[in-house]
């Protein structure tokens, strides 16, 4: 009897292996940086965590729970990171990126780096691991501050109700200037203490915006002159917050900076030229534009990539080199 309970468990073994979820979920918790965004009325702001999937193939499940305006504290005292603690499994990563909204003045937002920033970092790394995940701090990306002196900013929430007239009028020098101070140090040293994956987003994209200089940085945010962007007609100064174009380049960054810090991660990653997805994760919300702008590359070989969704299917030229990938499900009509 032993003998074949035993065989019935063996059995019972390899059918539920069999059947296994195979992905793993990188969560995401943070500001409105790293948030997903409405896409309603063709609004065009991103977060870079909102682009995240397009990086990695469908092993990967990326869940953002960003939130705009948050900071550490609030995070926790709005009961997310219990939500996010509920939801992990062992093995999964939590990537934790705060700073632009704990610096705020705000009590209900507001930490000290050096101090409550850091605890709170911590908190969120060790109960990560009390739960089997594996967590990796990333310290706050840039803004976007040429100014040599930055304005006063209370609130980067607020910059969303600005119109192009309302920026800043101060004059840009060459040199991007921090605005995060200690809020950009205490993750890293909270992950040096802890022995924690750290990926220092603040120097990538201060590298990443410095090199592409005054100019052509502000086609990575939401930056746009009265009557070019339809979906901002008055037109917009936001320094802070990514476009559909900058939150891709952003993502792409970090991504590879992951996969460098945790080299498990490499044979997940995906790097297709342009994404299509109907919640706004990809480059295009269609598939018809996104064929349009591959068959008028000049690249030997341009691959789309889709998620989810059905779609029909496209009539392309015999001659071209457009290659289209169905992701997460996503088939033709």
């Amino acid at each position: 009897m032993k003998r074949v309970i035993s065989f019935v468990a063996i059995a019972l073994l390899l059918l539920t292996a069999g059947t296994k979820d195979k992905t793993t979920t990188i969560f995401m918790i943070g500001d409105s940086t790293m948030a997903n965004k409405s896409i309603s009325g063709g609004k065009l702001e991103r977060g870079w965590g909102m682009a995240l999937q397009s990086y990695f193939d469908d092993h990967i499940v990326i869940d953002n729970h960003a939130v705009n305006g948050r900071s550490s504290l609030s995070f926790i005292n709005e009961g997310r990171w219990d939500k996010v603690l509920q939801k992990m499994k062992p093995g999964d990563y939590v990537i934790i990126q705060f700073g632009h909204n704990d610096e705020k003045p705000k009590e209900d937002r507001h930490t000290d780096p050096g101090s409550t920033f850091d605890y709170n970092l911590a908190k969120f790394v060790r109960e990560t691991r009390e739960h089997g995940g594996i967590p990796i701090l990333m310290n706050c990306v840039v803004r976007r501050n040429f100014f040599v002196n930055a304005p006063e900013n209370d609130d980067d929430e607020k910059l969303r109700t600005q119109t192009f007239k309302d920026g800043v009028k101060m004059v840009e020098g060459d040199s991007l200037i921090d605005t995060h101070g200690l809020y950009r140090v205490a993750p890293r040293d909270v992950a040096k203490r802890m022995n924690c994956f750290f990926v220092d987003a603040n120097k990538l994209t201060h590298d990443l915006e410095q090199g592409l200089g005054v100019e052509e940085s502000k086609k990575l945010h939401m930056w746009f002159l009265p009557g070019v962007e339809p979906s901002e007609p008055k037109g917009k100064q936001d320094n802070t917050h990514y476009s559909v174009y900058g939150a891709h380049v952003v993502a792409r960054l970090l991504a590879d900076a992951i996969c460098e810090e945790v080299p498990i991660l490499s044979k997940y990653r995906t790097d297709a030229d342009i994404t299509v997805d109907r919640n706004g994760r990809g480059h295009y919300l269609e598939l018809e534009p996104a064929v349009a702008a591959a068959l008028s590359s000049s690249k030997a070989e341009t691959v789309i990539q889709i998620l989810g969704g059905e779609w029909n299917r496209p009539q392309l030229p015999k001659k071209s080199k457009v290659k289209i990938v169905l992701r997460e499900g996503a088939r033709w009509k």
